[in-house]
């Protein structure tokens, strides 16, 4: 028997979490064609420079490339057309609101299946600098030193 909240993750946006500050996330659905779930299950799609965006009280997925679904030959889908997201009317508000402050912006941070679904997991988010990104560095190269201090103690 399947766990109810089963999830298996297809892609992540590694970029995403190194270039911004991550506010909060919000799980949204997304509405696509037969041969991207096909080509999603196959692991070919990438985040990378994707982003969210809001037009006319409705949230879209932009740059996302899925690419081809072989056996669908003529049949297919476009790799990087705009895909529109499925989420409730309070939270494209409470998302809309957020996004027009200044330098707020929606990023993906990965995508995965669901109970044979395929979600999208949304990070609000706001740049990071470039001092802000070596300092992250720093700190992590920091903390595995000290990991690798106590481990040999």
């Amino acid at each position: 028997m399947q766990n109810s909240d089963e999830k298996k993750i297809i892609a992540t946006n590694r970029k995403a979490r190194r270039d911004y500050h991550i506010q909060s996330t919000i799980e949204a659905g997304i509405v696509l064609v037969g041969t991207e779930v096909k080509a999603i299950r196959e692991g070919k799609i990438n985040l990378k420079d994707s982003y969210a965006m809001m037009r006319q009280g409705e949230i879209f997925l932009v740059n996302v490339h899925i690419s081809h679904f072989k056996p669908a030959n003529r049949f297919n889908h476009e790799p990087e057309r705009e895909r529109k997201l499925l989420l409730n009317r309070r939270e494209i508000n409470k998302l809309g609101g957020k996004i027009t402050e200044r330098g707020m912006t929606l990023v993906p941070l990965s995508v995965y299946l669901r109970n044979g679904r395929v979600k999208v997991e949304l990070g609000l988010a706001t740049g990071k600098r470039s001092y802000d990104k070596r300092e992250a560095i720093a700190k992590r190269d920091m903390e595995r030193d000290q990991q690798r201090n106590w481990k040999y103690r």
